[in-house]
């Protein structure tokens, strides 16, 4: 049996349950889009992250479009009562 392929994300330090995951602005539901284990968000759908090169980065001050997927993810949650929203986390592919 082979093991899951899982993209990963670390999750903030403070962040307690409850807190609501997003990625690309859709709100995910723990069970159905995601797992949680040892302070990891667990995604087995593929999450692609790109780094804007300097290259892609000034066709973008142009006004020059680049069309690669970027997911983002982020997590709302609350410290001390006070909304907190933890943007565009790292994504780790599987090893």
């Amino acid at each position: 049996m082979t093991p899951r392929r899982r993209w990963r994300v670390k999750l903030p330090a403070g962040v307690r349950s409850p807190f609501q995951v997003y990625v690309n602005g859709v709100r995910q539901e723990l069970g159905a889009d995601y797992q949680i284990s040892a302070g990891e968000l667990l995604f087995e759908r593929e999450l692609v992250s790109h780094k804007l090169g300097p290259r892609a980065w000034l066709l973008g001050f142009w006004g020059i479009g680049t069309y690669k997927r970027n997911d983002e993810v982020d997590v709302s949650y609350e410290v001390g009562g006070q909304p907190r929203l933890a943007h565009a986390l790292e994504i780790i592919p599987p090893l």
